[in-house]
């Protein structure tokens, strides 16, 4: 566990999202199937998780699998459904002796029953922590989240709840999978790629986007300590001129 901080407490984002990206490469490198690379992938979340609580991240998000990834082959589809089985499984407890609660961002209605259940036992289990918000989007997609948004206010108008000119970007948040959750302040994605691949548009909105070489199943402390001094380098505007 790193002994220090790498960037001063007071320049610490609140709210970090990674996009873990490079399973699959990581793997081919090593001629070893590309399920492989997923389930070494897991094995950086525990220490993931622990650097944040360590050094007072109190909010992470991780992009575990999108709304798009149905579309892979049957096989790894199903080698992924059973990682989030083991992971839930194998991990709550740890989760919640870290203090950490979890909160699915997504529809968990399409994940395969016996997933399902995994999940929501793991939400149940650590509804009362406080230390860290662990949020994983499951079955997520940033375009589906703000049209579910649109349709659940579109509701309330036509339930005589709230007229349309109430509708403001406000609104809008309180409708969506983070409602009540801090902006993104850092977005991390690894294996070197710069798109944001339909993930929180609208909380990411002003975040600061740092993209790192490595694939994910080698992202460590170090790699994370890397990109919060990218991040603490930054000067932030929000829009305006004066830095913040």
């Amino acid at each position: 566990m790193p002994a220090e901080l790498p960037i001063p407490a007071e320049k610490m984002p609140r709210h970090v999202a990674i996009i873990m990206d490079g399973n699959g490469r990581w793997a081919r490198r090593r001629g070893l199937p590309r399920t492989m690379g997923h389930r070494q992938g897991v094995l950086v979340l525990r220490p993931l998780i622990e650097t944040s609580c360590e050094w007072g991240i109190p909010y992470l998000t991780l992009y575990a699998f999108s709304s798009e990834n149905w579309a892979r082959p049957k096989e790894e589809v199903g080698a992924l459904m059973g990682l989030i089985e083991e992971f839930f499984f194998r991990e709550v407890e740890e989760l919640k002796a870290r203090g950490a609660r979890i909160r699915i961002l997504g529809e968990l209605s399409r994940l395969p029953e016996r997933a399902r259940g995994f999940v929501e036992r793991a939400v149940e289990m650590t509804k009362d922590n406080e230390r860290l918000q662990l949020n994983l989007a499951l079955n997520y997609g940033g375009r589906a989240e703000l049209a579910r948004a649109a349709r659940l206010l579109a509701e309330e108008v036509q339930a005589g709840k709230r007229t349309p000119d109430s509708i403001d970007e406000k609104a809008l948040e309180e409708h969506l999978y983070t409602a009540g959750l801090p902006d993104v302040d850092l977005l991390i994605r690894t294996a070197g790629e710069k798109r944001t691949s339909n993930f929180l548009p609208f909380q990411t909105a002003y975040a600061e986007f740092v993209s790192l070489p490595c694939f994910w199943p080698d992202f460590g402390p170090e790699e994370y300590a890397q990109a919060l001094r990218e991040y603490a380098s930054r000067q932030r505007r929000f829009g305006t001129l004066e830095a913040k």
